[in-house]
């Protein structure tokens, strides 16, 4: 998209309320991974790797992860704990690079996220700069969207986390490198994430954000995470009526 590609929206109709605006107003769409693109563990549950972390930690690392993190099922949760309770050390790199292999295994059965897909390929067909700004392992992203067909569409602009957990979401890091690689700013760009955490990198960066809630229980952490409701969707189906409405205001410019 040019600058002169931002689409004048005075005259659109309301079916989609302030999406439209949302949408109309960007260049680059950053999406997080699990949700928004896929559901990663439908197949190989992610309790189900929590608990094999949890055995490898207790063999391996000193102290109680699972206190620290304060979840039993969370495989992230538990990484995030060792690396807080014993920073930068080779532990941590490999319970992290465990946690890779496991999120490698559930990309084989990773299930899309109804109408994702297609709103990915509407959206880079229309121009927009596409990233994903994930907590997961960027090798399993990848993995993910070459069997899907997709990752031409982002091409080299995927960043998943750091070998130090620190810098995943909240910190908005793997946010300030996809801005960096697709040469965007902030305020041009729209997070579409699923959690408080996803929320709260983007409003440190100052990008608009877009709430993915399937249910009840993720709309609350994101509204509690500073969320507006009329930017919080159920489904990616919502999305596709504003892309017309974006594409009907382009026919008539």
């Amino acid at each position: 998209m040019s600058e002169s590609d931002v689409t004048d929206l005075t005259d659109v109709p309301d079916l989609t309320g302030d999406l439209v605006g949302l949408f109309g107003a960007a260049k680059c769409v950053l999406f997080d991974f699990d949700g928004p693109v896929c559901h990663l563990f439908d197949g190989h549950p992610a309790s189900g790797i929590a608990a094999e972390l949890r055995i490898w930690a207790a063999r391996n690392v000193p102290g109680d992860v699972v206190v620290e993190a304060g979840s039993v099922d969370d495989p992230l949760a538990l990484l995030r704990a060792a690396a807080l309770m014993y920073p930068d050390s080779d532990l941590v790199k490999e319970m992290e690079q465990q946690l890779t292999s496991q999120e490698l295994r559930a990309t084989l059965t990773a299930e899309p996220t109804e109408d994702a897909d297609l709103l990915i390929r509407r959206l880079g067909a229309a121009g927009f700069r596409l990233a994903v700004t994930t907590n997961n392992s960027e090798r399993a992203v990848r993995s993910y969207l070459e069997r899907t067909g997709l990752s031409d569409l982002f091409g080299e602009h995927i960043h998943g986390r750091k070998p130090d957990p620190k810098l995943m979401k909240p910190d908005p890091d793997c946010l300030r490198r996809a801005l960096d690689t697709t040469g965007s700013t902030a305020a041009e760009s729209l997070m579409i994430g699923d959690s408080a955490a996803d929320c709260r990198a983007a409003s440190t960066l100052g990008v608009p954000f877009l709430g993915y809630a399937r249910d009840e229980s993720k709309r609350g952490p994101l509204r509690r995470a500073g969320a507006q409701d009329k930017a919080i969707v159920a489904t990616m189906s919502e999305l596709l009526p504003v892309l017309d409405a974006l594409e009907s205001a382009h026919r008539r410019d």
